[in-house]
């Protein structure tokens, strides 16, 4: 079997996810499109040789809705021989399309992958959706309730044991690394500016952190998600506490996530480029990582956050590798209790998980993260000088994908 190899990756500066967002006036299929357009400069790649492009994402209604991919296919002026799709796997969307790319190369199927995701979430938070909790699949809710994450995460860190000064010191510490390593230049790599149609930079640099965030302000903040218990979802007068009440009747939650331990709303966009070896060698092109190990595993839809644990055992295995081989963790911060527990059960040095921040301070575009935490995590693991990374993030639905890379 070829390797899949990793040429390159790109990706957009996360804007805020609001009407006043610098990336709210571009078409989602404009961000994804820059990218293409900046692979192909970077590397040299011939846009006609790409087998296919792949984008995650969530929320394909309105502007998302309708292959976005194929469209920005379109959009960055490839060929019209070079075909597109989109898929949603929730919040790891993105890194399923990097996860389908090493497979089409690995199989001898594809020769040349682009592979990412885009969410622009000041266009998405603004359509109304129906969920497998709401009056839509009312059966399918009856039998496996599906709540607001938010509750979940406070369920979880109750049910866990974690504290508010824990969920507040980790919001604090992601966002000192992303100062950091912002002041550093650690992201310069990847980072495109992103352009208006007329050639104006839009942004050039990550529009949500917050370094001016204190110890004081956390602590200072009302929890978020106790008033979702109460809330009504359909004309029965269900409500999110009920559906957690059906697995969880006696646990009383405590109310500990704030806006500053949830991660942030933003838009955003990556993308990777995947080569077989046998393509690279005869194209010239140099490879900066192998994917060595994809997988993806389901878990209690109910608590729906837990994920990650289980996938990153899974993946491990099928790298034949254990804990102890990775240098570096990107571990999506959906919620603060979730890298905190996935640290915990498996004994991992914090100083080795999200070391230039994470989406409590930077951001989490939903299609599209977990594609820019794999190019984030290549560009780290050269910074340091280290081999293996692994990457990993909880979706709705009890799911999480997660990949393990190491340099060439």
């Amino acid at each position: 079997m070829t390797e899949a190899w990793i040429i390159d990756a790109v990706r957009t500066p996360r804007g805020l996810g609001k009407a006043e967002g610098a990336l709210a006036p571009l078409h989602p299929q404009q961000l994804y499109s820059q990218l293409l357009t900046a692979l192909v400069e970077r590397t040299g790649l011939d846009p006609a040789a790409v087998d296919d492009v792949i984008a995650g994402v969530n929320t394909q209604q309105g502007k998302q809705g309708l292959n976005l991919a194929r469209m920005a296919v379109l959009d960055a002026g490839f060929p019209a021989s070079v075909p597109g799709f989109s898929l949603d796997r929730f919040c790891g969307s993105g890194l399923t399309a990097l996860t389908l790319a090493a497979m089409g190369v690995q199989s001898g199927q594809q020769q040349a992958v682009i592979a990412g995701g885009v969410e622009q979430m000041s266009h998405a938070r603004t359509l109304q959706r129906e969920f497998m909790l709401d009056s839509g699949n009312l059966s399918l809710r009856k039998r496996i309730p599906q709540p607001h994450q938010g509750l979940c995460a406070d369920l979880i860190a109750t049910i866990e044991g974690f504290t508010r000064e824990d969920l507040d010191a980790l919001a604090l510490e992601s966002q000192r690394r992303a100062a950091r390593a912002i002041g550093e230049g650690r992201f310069a790599r990847s980072l495109i500016a992103v352009k208006d149609l007329d050639g104006t930079v839009l942004l050039d640099r990550e529009q949500y952190p917050r370094p001016q965030t204190s110890a004081e302000g956390l602590a200072a903040l009302k929890a978020a998600f106790e008033p979702f218990f109460d809330r009504a979802i359909d004309a029965e007068g269900t409500t999110y506490g009920a559906l957690l009440r059906q697995v969880y009747p006696d646990t009383q939650i405590r109310y500990m996530h704030t806006a500053a331990t949830s991660s942030g709303v933003v838009d955003g966009a990556g993308a990777l480029l995947v080569v077989s070896s046998d393509y690279a060698k005869a194209h010239g092109l140099k490879p900066r990582a192998r994917i060595r190990a994809t997988a993806t595993v389901g878990d209690d839809p109910t608590l729906m956050l837990n994920g990650p644990v289980p996938a990153a055992r899974r993946v491990l295995e099928m790298a034949g590798m254990a804990v102890s081989d990775v240098d570096l963790f990107e571990v999506n911060e959906a919620f603060a209790v979730v890298p905190l527990k996935f640290m915990r059960d498996l004994g991992i040095d914090p100083q080795t998980v999200n070391v230039n921040g994470g989406a409590m301070a930077l951001g989490h575009p939903i299609g599209a993260t977990g594609a820019i935490l794999a190019g984030t995590l290549l560009d780290e693991l050269e910074r340091q000088d280290k081999t293996v990374g692994l990457v990993t993030m909880c979706a709705a639905g009890g799911l999480a994908p997660a990949l393990v890379i190491e340099r060439i």
